[in-house]
C-alpha cells in the first residue's frame, strides 16, 4: 500500500492487508466498516475510526449501562445535560455553571508530570467550549503503596504537573482526594475536575451547522506528541512490563492554553462561532467527526491547512495526534477576519481548514487527493456497543462474610490511643499539605474555602456573593465489597461533603474507573455501580450532567479496586453563611448530628490496623443524607453553627481530629455507650457541628427528625476523651504531617513553576 491510500485506490485494492488489530479493532469492528463504506478503508480511514471506535471515545462497553443516567426524572435546573463536552446547570441569577470530571490515568503512569497536566488541560478545554470562563479546578489521586518505589516515581511527577498546569493558567485547586492502595500499582488514577461559570445566553454547543459556514482550527501546531494518546492508552490493558502499547503521551503548554482560553472568551463575547469543539481523545479525528455528526452532517476539510511542527507527519497521524492546546470552531464567512482578528490580537494561531457542506458526509484531502469519505455519524456516534458478559465475583460471598467486627479491638486507652494516631497518621489519613502547597488555591480572589475543608467553594458573583460549592469522593473499599451501595456511599459522601459546607446540592458528574470490561467480574462491579449511582440520584433528586469511564486499569488480571469517582455541585446563595470546617474558639458545644451505628466493613480502622478489607460496607440512607443537607443549610443560613465537618474516612477519630488541629483548639469530649464504636465506626449521613448556641442547633435538628448527640466542649491545647485517654495537639500534629513529606521528601516544584523541558517548542 502506498503511503498516501487515496479513497480511488482503497476501491480498486479490497485485498489490501491492513494492520487494523495493531490500531485496537476487533475483527468485526473491521468488517462493519468494510461494509458501511462499501469497501476496506483508507489508510486514514482506519485511523479514524480506530480512534473513535476506542473505549475512551466510543464508550463501547458501557452505553448500554449508562442511559439509565438519561431516564433520570428531568430537573428544572438542568440546561444541557449529556452528550455534550460537559453539562450545564442553571445556578440563579441568570448564572449557569459546568463542571466535568476526566480520566488521564494511564498516561500518568508512563509519564506522570506530562500525563497528569495535559489531563488538566483537557478537562479545561471541555469547560471553555461550552462558553463558559474556567473558574476552578480539583483532583483526585490514586496510587499503589505509599512506600512503593513506582509510587516514589509517579507520584511526585503527577502533583507536580497538576499544579504546574493549573498555576500558570490562574486557576485555583480547591479539593481533592489522594489515597492509597495495592490495586492501583502500575495503573495509578489521576481524575481531573474543572467547573465553570457563564450566563444563560452564553451556552455554546459543538455542532456544525449551515453550509458554507468555515472550519477553523485554532491554537497550538499538531505534532507528533500523543498520536492514538489516550484514546489508545485508555482502552489497553497494561500487562507487568507496563501497556502493550506505548504511543507518546501529550505534551502541555499551559501558557499556549492560557491564551486560548482569553481568545475563546472574547470569540463568544462578540458571538463569533456558531459551533465549537476541543481537540483531546483521537484530536482532528474526534472534532471534525463529531461537530460534522451533530450539525447538519456534511464537512470537508483540507488536511495540507493544519499547521504542523513536524513536517513529516502523514495524513494519519495528523488525524490520530492528540497535541494539547487546540480547538476547532465552525464560524459564518462574514464572521471569518473578526475571528482571525481576535486570534491573532492573543497571539493564537489560526487557520481556516475546511467548511460546512451539504449531505451526510465527512471529506477529507491531502495534496488535493481524497483520503477521507465517510458518513460521520458512524465515527462519532454509531459505533460498536456491546453487552459484555457478567458474573458476580467468585470471591465476593467470602469477602462479605469475613466481617470486620469480628477483628480484635483495643482494650485500654492506652491501645485505643496508639490505634487513633495510626489511623490519623497513615498515607490515606494523614494532612495533605505535601499536595496542596504545590497548588494555588486562591488565585483570582473569588476561593471562599478550599483544601483541607470538606468542599470548595467559589464565589461566582461579587455583588449578590452567590456562589458554588463541590466536593469530590470515591471510596474504593465500599464499591468493593459491594459495588452499588459502594457507589451510594461514594454519591453520598460528595453530597454530605456539599451540604456541610452550607451549600445546597444541585447535580452530579462522575468519573467511573475500572479494569477490564472483558472480565465479566470486572463488567459487573461496573453495571453494578451504575446502577447503584443512577438509583441513588433518583432518590435525592440530582442529574447527572456528564462525566467518564475508564476502563482497562488493571495490571496482568489484576484489576484496580472498583473506584467510582462521584462529584456534586452544590449552590450558595450567599457565600458569606458558608460554614467552614474547624473549631476555631473555645468554650463552644461540639455536637454529633446523624446516628452511629457498629459499622466496620471497608473502615480506614480494619485496613489501617489490621490490614483488612472485609464484611459489607456501612449502610445507606439517602433519606437522611437529604435531610442531614437540608438541615445544615438551614443551619448555615441562619448563623447557628461556627463550624461543620462530616464524618467519612477514620469515623469520629478523623473528625474531631482534623478540626482541632485547622486552628489548634482543642476539646474535651465525652463518648457514651462503646469508645471504640463512637470513634471509628464510619456509618454515613453524620456530621460533626460546633455551637454557641447548643439549644436552637438541637431544637432544629429535632424538628428534622435528626439525631444529635452532645460530645463535649471546644478549648484547651488536647483531645481528652473523659476517663479513657489525653491526646495532646502537638503530638497529634505531629503524627499527622510527618508521614507524605517522609516517603517523598520536599515538593520538587513550587507554586506558578514548570520543569525545565515541560513546554515544547513550536
Amino acid at each position: 500500500m502506498s503511503q498516501l491510500d487515496t479513497v480511488e485506490i482503497a476501491a480498486k485494492t479490497p485485498d489490501d492487508e491492513q494492520p487494523w488489530a495493531e490500531l485496537g479493532l476487533k475483527d468485526d469492528e473491521y468488517l462493519r466498516i468494510r461494509d458501511i463504506l462499501g469497501r476496506r478503508p483508507t489508510t486514514a480511514e482506519l485511523a479514524m475510526y480506530s480512534v473513535m471506535w476506542s473505549e475512551h471515545c466510543s464508550y463501547k462497553s458501557s452505553k448500554v449501562h449508562l442511559r439509565q443516567f438519561g431516564d433520570l426524572p428531568k430537573s428544572e435546573a438542568l440546561l444541557v445535560g449529556i452528550g455534550e463536552n460537559a453539562g450545564v446547570v442553571d445556578v440563579g441569577d441568570g448564572y449557569a455553571v459546568t463542571f466535568k470530571v476526566e480520566s488521564h490515568n494511564h498516561p500518568s503512569y508512563v509519564e506522570p508530570y506530562q500525563g497528569a497536566a495535559t489531563g488538566v488541560g483537557g478537562i479545561v478545554r471541555d469547560i471553555l467550549t461550552m462558553g463558559a470562563r474556567p473558574v476552578a479546578v480539583m483532583d483526585s489521586l490514586r496510587f499503589g503503596p505509599a512506600d512503593a518505589l513506582d509510587t516514589a516515581r509517579v507520584l511526585p511527577g503527577v502533583v507536580a504537573g497538576v499544579g504546574g498546569y493549573g498555576n500558570c493558567l490562574g486557576l485555583p485547586n480547591i479539593g481533592g482526594e489522594l489515597l492509597f492502595d495495592a490495586t492501583y500499582a502500575g495503573n495509578p488514577l489521576v481524575n481531573a475536575l474543572c467547573v465553570g461559570v457563564m450566563k444563560h445566553e452564553d451556552v455554546r454547543l459543538a455542532k456544525a451547522e449551515g453550509v458554507g459556514n468555515k472550519v477553523i482550527l485554532f491554537g497550538a501546531r499538531t505534532g507528533g506528541d500523543g498520536i492514538g494518546g489516550v484514546s489508545v492508552l485508555a482502552s489497553e490493558t497494561f500487562d507487568d512490563e507496563g501497556p502493550a502499547k506505548r504511543p507518546s503521551v501529550q505534551v502541555g503548554d499551559p501558557f499556549t492554553e492560557k491564551l486560548l482560553i482569553e481568545a475563546c472568551l472574547e470569540i463568544f463575547g462578540q458571538d463569533l462561532v456558531t459551533g465549537i469543539q476541543d481537540l483531546g481523545g483521537a484530536g482532528l479525528s474526534c472534532a471534525t467527526s463529531e461537530l460534522a455528526s451533530a450539525g447538519t452532517g456534511g464537512m470537508h476539510v483540507d488536511l495540507d491547512a493544519v499547521p504542523l511542527r513536524d513536517s513529516t507527519l502523514t495524513p494519519a497521524e495528523i488525524l490520530m495526534s492528540e497535541s494539547q492546546e487546540r480547538m476547532c470552531a465552525i464560524v459564518e464567512p462574514a464572521k471569518v477576519d473578526d475571528f482571525l482578528a481576535v486570534c491573532r490580537k492573543w497571539d493564537v494561531l489560526a487557520t481556516v481548514i475546511g467548511e460546512v457542506t451539504e449531505g451526510d458526509r465527512l471529506t477529507v484531502d491531502w495534496h488535493g487527493e481524497r483520503i477521507i469519505d465517510v458518513p460521520p455519524r458512524t465515527v462519532a456516534h454509531e459505533g460498536p456497543v456491546y453487552e459484555r458478559p457478567m458474573q458476580r465475583p467468585a470471591d465476593l460471598d467470602d469477602l462479605q462474610a469475613d466481617d470486620a467486627a469480628n477483628l480484635p479491638r483495643p482494650q485500654t486507652g492506652a491501645e485505643l490511643q496508639a490505634q487513633w494516631l495510626a489511623v490519623l497518621s497513615s498515607p490515606d489519613g494523614a494532612d495533605k499539605t505535601w499536595v496542596t502547597e504545590q497548588y494555588d488555591r486562591y488565585v483570582r480572589g473569588n476561593t471562599v474555602l478550599a483544601q483541607p475543608e470538606d468542599a470548595g467553594v467559589v464565589r461566582i458573583d461579587e455583588e449578590s456573593n452567590r456562589g458554588i460549592a463541590l466536593a469530590l469522593d470515591g471510596n474504593a473499599r465500599f464499591a468493593r465489597l459491594d459495588p452499588y451501595a459502594g457507589a451510594q456511599l461514594n454519591l453520598a459522601e460528595a453530597y454530605r461533603n456539599v451540604a456541610v459546607s452550607g451549600a445546597t446540592p444541585l447535580a452530579v458528574t462522575n468519573c467511573l474507573n475500572f479494569g477490564s470490561p472483558e472480565e465479566p467480574e470486572v463488567m459487573w462491579q461496573f453495571a453494578e455501580a451504575v446502577r447503584g449511582l443512577a438509583d441513588g440520584c433518583r432518590e435525592l433528586g440530582l442529574p447527572v450532567t456528564g462525566g467518564n469511564v475508564s476502563l482497562y486499569n488493571q495490571t496482568g488480571d489484576v484489576p484496580i479496586n472498583p473506584t467510582p469517582v462521584i462529584g456534586v455541585l452544590g449552590v450558595h446563595e450567599d457565600v458569606r453563611t458558608r460554614i467552614p470546617g474547624g473549631w476555631r474558639a473555645d468554650g463552644e458545644t461540639v455536637l454529633l448530628l446523624g446516628e452511629t451505628r457498629p459499622e466496620f466493613g471497608g473502615s480506614a480502622w480494619a485496613s489501617v490496623v489490621h490490614g483488612h478489607l472485609g464484611g459489607r460496607p456501612p449502610r445507606v440512607d439517602l433519606a437522611a443524607e437529604r435531610t442531614l443537607g437540608e438541615l445544615l443549610a438551614a443551619l448555615g443560613r441562619d448563623g447557628l453553627v461556627t463550624s461543620a465537618h462530616d464524618l467519612a474516612d477514620g469515623g469520629l477519630a478523623q473528625t474531631v481530629a482534623e478540626s482541632a488541629l485547622r486552628h489548634g483548639v482543642g476539646a474535651r469530649l465525652r463518648l457514651d455507650g462503646d469508645p471504640f464504636t463512637a470513634l471509628f465506626s464510619e456509618s454515613a449521613a453524620r456530621a460533626v457541628v460546633t455551637t454557641a448556641d447548643a439549644a436552637a442547633v438541637r431544637a432544629a435538628a429535632e424538628q428534622a427528625g435528626v439525631m444529635v448527640t452532645e460530645l463535649g466542649t471546644t478549648g484547651g491545647d488536647s483531645l481528652t476523651v473523659d476517663g479513657l485517654l489525653e491526646l495532646g495537639l502537638a503530638e497529634l500534629r505531629a503524627a499527622w504531617t510527618a508521614t507524605l513529606p517522609a516517603l517523598f521528601g520536599s515538593p520538587e516544584v513550587a507554586v506558578g513553576s514548570v520543569p525545565a523541558g515541560a513546554v515544547p517548542t513550536s
